[in-house]
């Protein structure tokens, strides 16, 4: 992967970020104004949706990009840093 792709990917996971936030200021509104519950459901489905996605996508860069340099580094703590992102402790 290069430098240019890996800042692309950190790109496209804030936007999802971004509208996950939005989402998240949309569901408390609706919790305010006593909105039909499967439309705030739905509405949490989307913003967990948008997380998990920003999250395959900067844990796929991480991969492609820094591990290997990591691990050259410093491999136990390479090690203990992929098993604190997949918490599998």
């Amino acid at each position: 992967m290069t430098h240019q792709e890996h800042l692309e990917n950190k790109e496209r996971s804030g936007l999802a970020v971004k509208k996950a936030i939005g989402t998240v200021s949309k569901i408390q509104t609706m919790i305010d104004e006593d909105r039909y519950c499967p439309e705030i459901v739905q509405q949490i489905d989307a913003a967990i949706g948008l997380l998990n996605s920003a999250k395959k996508t900067l844990v796929r860069g991480h991969l492609n990009h820094c591990l290997i340099d990591n691990i050259k580094k410093d491999e136990a703590n390479a090690v203990d840093e992929l098993i604190k992102i997949f918490d599998l402790k």
